[in-house]
């Protein structure tokens, strides 16, 4: 006895209106009165459904649920727990994806690939953000009309992106709930007691004439995947010399470590290579630093250990996940200015808005956030943070994520009567570059194996995109990858991850925190050192006058001898099946680890053609 909405949903009736009634409609079920009489109990109930709405929603037609296919919050899948009600004066962030039109998305995909294929004329030719915001070419009514919804309804502060498509709104808990026509919980992470969010403990909604103009509103239903405590305090059993002056690196991986195996430059480098180059990563939620740690590590390490810049809050407090990033993208490339870019909440959305709201926004960006594309995580969500990763990489801007710590079968974990693997999100994404971990074969520096537990496989929800199909058909073709099961994986799915670095537990980093050094591992260490790697080609390209690099994976599928092939091991996570690591590309490790000195070679003898701009409005 609900009332319907307009298009996609169901509109709950609020339960002080209807528990009167119940009884009512219960009684007369019961007793088999006649079905008038049972009608106008439930026309009764859709008015009372009707005169709830709030003033600021009426003449807007009727609620739409958004993101319907987001299964309810569990308790058995996730590793978030519902607390209480938010509080109706605690204040939230909103960010309000604008709807973009299919024809405006396909036009930015398009330009992407060609300025982003090494092949292509229009190769490096970047947009600029007024460029974006033109192939975008979003309504203004259509931001207006929702800007002005969210402000009847209480917020005290609407901001629009440069770009038009995204508004960040910000308004007490109860005026969200209201507008929202949900409830918002805070949920504390199982593992991370200090970790909590603030999420919709029920579906959301949307007055039908204000949904028809928004995709979603993040990040209401979607709960991250953190790194777990198993993977930090480890022992090293590597079997080299300790480079640092800390005896806690003893057989840990160390800067020195990183530099023999991906054959890194060790003369300093020169400043015109620093000019105009940036690279950066992203922290959330209480992942701070401390000048102090990254100092004592660089002193202890040999290498220049600092951050340039900070955007979002900064505070003087060492975090695990934050000081791997910065202490490891600088052991690759200590010459490039670093910027953390902090989010104060697990919002992804948020962290692309961050960067695509840049004038200038760091050439390379590592990014150690993920989920499981089924739990929590809706098409549109995908789309809209699909729809940001191309703006980036249209402007030419690389974003390497990490690919995930529990192998083919996710947070969620495969089942057990109805076995299936779980990709990964953002690292299936078609338009990022996914980062895979690996583990040294032997207990000295040399060749490596995938990681039991790394992230890959085959995505769900996205296609094989072209620059990866003759890689993917090759895999899937050769005897030796003993692929899995049809029924456990999605054959037709984009492949995952790209390329791979060190990240393994066998061969956990050795990190300064809270002024001790210890174990670390986990792809969130793959991916910062791959990141360094490539910001260190910026340097190179843009110290000769060409452009930066960008959307990474057309250069990468192009040149796999830029690699160093990774041909055993497999992603299992302990079970019995997984995706096997072979010869050429495959689904645990991509293409392989950097092999700097090759990738040096490539980035500087491809032909760069500087002519008119891609854009076509």
């Amino acid at each position: 006895l609900a009332r319907a909405s307009g298009s996609g949903g169901v509109a709950p009736a609020p339960d002080t209106l209807l528990a009167p009634l119940l009884p009512i409609v219960q009684s007369i079920m019961v007793c088999n009165i006649n079905f008038g009489l049972l009608m106008f109990a439930a026309a009764v109930i859709a008015a009372a459904s009707a005169d709830a709405l709030p003033s600021f929603a009426v003449g807007l037609g009727d609620w739409v649920q958004k993101e319907a296919e987001v299964q309810p919050h569990s308790p058995e899948t996730s590793s978030w727990t519902r607390l209480d009600r938010v509080v109706g004066d605690h204040r939230v962030t909103l960010t309000v994806a604008l709807r973009v039109d299919t024809d405006r998305i396909a036009e930015l995909e398009r330009v992407l690939y060609e300025v982003s294929d090494p092949d292509h004329e229009k190769y490096g030719q970047h947009l600029t953000q007024e460029e974006v915001t033109a192939l975008l070419g979003v309504p203004q009514e259509r931001a207006e009309q929702t800007r002005a919804y969210f402000v009847a309804a209480g917020a005290d502060k609407v901001m629009s992106s440069p770009n038009g498509d995204m508004l960040t709104v910000t308004m007490s808990a109860a005026a969200a709930e209201a507008a929202l026509n949900t409830r918002l919980h805070t949920f504390q992470h199982s593992e991370h007691a200090s970790a909590a969010i603030v999420r919709a403990g029920a579906p959301y909604y949307l007055p039908a004439k204000v949904a028809e103009h928004v995709t979603m509103v993040g990040e209401l239903l979607q709960f991250p995947r953190l790194p777990s405590k198993g993977l930090s305090n480890l022992k090293g059993s590597g079997q080299w010399p300790n480079s640092c002056e800390a005896k806690g690196c003893d057989g840990l991986v160390t800067p020195s470590v990183i530099a023999k195996r991906y054959k890194l430059p060790d003369e300093d480098v020169p400043a015109q290579e620093t000019a105009a180059n940036s690279m950066a990563v992203a922290e959330f939620q209480f992942q701070f630093f401390k000048d102090e740690d990254l100092k004592r590590f660089g002193d202890s390490c040999h290498r220049s250990v600092k951050v340039d810049h900070v955007i979002g809050e900064e505070r003087q407090s060492g975090g695990v996940e934050s000081e791997l990033d910065i202490e490891y993208i600088k052991a690759v490339a200590p010459e490039i200015p670093l910027t953390v870019i902090y989010n104060g909440q697990y919002s992804l959305l948020n962290w692309t808005n961050q960067i695509n709201s840049l004038e200038s926004p760091p050439l390379v960006h590592s990014v150690s956030y993920g989920n499981d594309e089924a739990q929590q995580t809706s098409t549109e969500y995908m789309l809209t943070c699909n729809i940001a990763f191309m703006k980036a990489g249209a402007r030419g801007v690389s974003i390497l994520f990490a690919s995930g710590d529990q192998g083919v079968c996710g947070r969620e974990g495969c089942g057990y009567i109805k076995r299936r693997f779980k990709p990964d999100f953002p690292a299936a994404s078609p338009y990022i570059t996914a980062v895979g971990g690996t583990n040294f074969e032997g207990s000295t520096i040399g060749a490596e194996s995938a990681w039991n537990n790394g992230g890959g496989g085959f995505s769900d929800t996205f296609a094989i995109p072209a620059y990866q199909a003759d890689a993917v058909a090759a895999y899937k073709k050769s005897p030796d990858a003993n692929l899995p099961p049809k029924q456990y994986w999605n054959s037709t799915g984009r492949g995952y991850p790209d390329v791979a670095a060190l990240g393994g537990v066998k061969t956990p980093y050795c990190v300064e925190v809270g002024g001790m050094f210890q174990g670390v591992a986990g792809t969130s260490a793959s991916s910062p050192v791959v990141a360094g790697v490539f910001a260190k080609l910026n340097g190179l390209r843009l110290s000769k006058g060409k452009p930066a690099l960008g959307f990474l994976n057309p250069f990468i599928y192009k040149n796999p001898s830029g690699f160093q092939d990774v041909t055993s091991g497999v992603n299992n996570a302990g079970t019995s099946y997984g995706f096997s690591a072979i010869k050429g590309w495959d689904a645990a490790t991509g293409f392989g680890t950097p092999d700097f000195k090759a990738l040096s070679a490539l980035v500087m003898s491809m032909n760069d053609v500087r002519g008119e701009a891609a854009i076509i409005v």
